[in-house]
């Protein structure tokens, strides 16, 4: 039997070239040759803290070439132990044989591909000038998500906010050597007017995102509230913009940042203009004018685990 590979967060974290990762990843979706089955989703109780844990597990098949599936979980109170609220591990398969081939650390290769993910939505949303970036959010996304929007799109000046202003201090230290400005601000309403992307990372249950502040050419990146109850942007947003999902089969019905507006009438499902398998694969466009108000939400998908984890894999074997 074949040895099973340990790739670590190290290893990924090191290995990451975004562009090359999105590439990848627009491949994927315009190919349309992996089976995906829908996610299960269990939410289960954690009376140490009052809150909920979730368990995730995401399974993907490439027939006759690589599988995989991905056990995450998700506690959002883990601040509280100075832990990541998600922890898990991806194994790698080999689809002919059922072997397993490599385990990888999830948390890391999902930080990684959600944010190339957004990267890639943003090559067709946002306009090819956008210039400048506000993240909303001090997770271990946000510093992912502030290098992919920058690998496709000429970024000159981030801002960071979150409800922890250390935090968002600690990101700006963290990038303060790259070929970009970053400061932290202290309100989200300081900047969100002016820059040109938005992209906002967070597990809060009341918008941050308000469409009152949203001006003409905006993009906005939606990547939290992975619940049903759970919202990013208010109704006024998801009016003024554009919606855009990463894939329908989980944009409709896994957060409320579309399930909210479409059972409340605020959003038709026809309103919601393409996933991203329809934008790769060049069966819809994105943004339509210079003016035009994008929204784009990810919930996440196994084919961006799969195809991560392959190119991982495929760099870890040539070492």
């Amino acid at each position: 039997m074949d040895k099973i590979e340990q790739i670590n967060e190290n290893f990924i974290e090191e290995n990451t070239i975004f562009s090359e990762l999105i590439s990848e990843l627009k491949t994927a979706f315009s190919a349309k040759e992996t089976i995906v089955p829908m996610r299960h989703h269990h939410d289960f109780p954690n009376p140490k803290v009052n809150t909920d844990s979730t368990l995730l597990l995401m399974p993907a098949w490439n027939p006759s070439k690589n599988a995989g599936v991905k056990i995450v979980t998700v506690s959002p109170e883990n601040s509280k132990f100075n832990l990541p609220s998600i922890n898990g591990v991806y194994i790698y398969l080999d689809a002919t044989k059922g072997t397993i081939r490599a385990i990888l650390d999830a948390k890391s290769l999902t930080a990684k591909r959600t944010a190339a993910a957004s990267a890639l939505a943003s090559s067709f949303l946002s306009r090819k000038n956008s210039d400048s970036l506000l993240m909303i959010g001090t997770g271990a996304l946000a510093i992912n998500l502030i290098k992919a929007h920058i690998a496709v799109r000429p970024i000159k000046n981030v801002f960071v906010w979150g409800r922890n202003f250390d935090k968002a201090k600690a990101i700006c230290k963290h990038l303060e050597n790259e070929n970009f400005s970053i400061t932290a601000i202290a309100s989200i309403e300081e900047k969100i007017s002016e820059v040109a992307i938005i992209s906002c990372a967070t597990l809060s249950i009341t918008p941050l995102v308000l469409g009152k502040f949203l001006k003409e050419g905006q993009h906005v990146d939606l990547v939290g509230a992975y619940k049903k109850n759970m919202r990013e942007a208010d109704n006024e947003a998801i009016l003024k913009a554009a919606v855009f999902l990463d894939t329908f089969q989980g944009g409709l019905k896994e957060s409320g940042d579309i399930v909210i507006p479409l059972e409340n009438g605020t959003l038709l499902k026809e309103d919601i203009k393409a996933d991203l398998f329809q934008l790769c694969s060049n069966q819809k466009t994105g943004r339509n004018s210079e003016k035009e108000i994008t929204l784009f939400k990810s919930v996440g998908h196994a084919l961006e685990d799969l195809t991560a984890a392959s190119y991982y894999y495929d760099k870890f074997k040539k070492e």
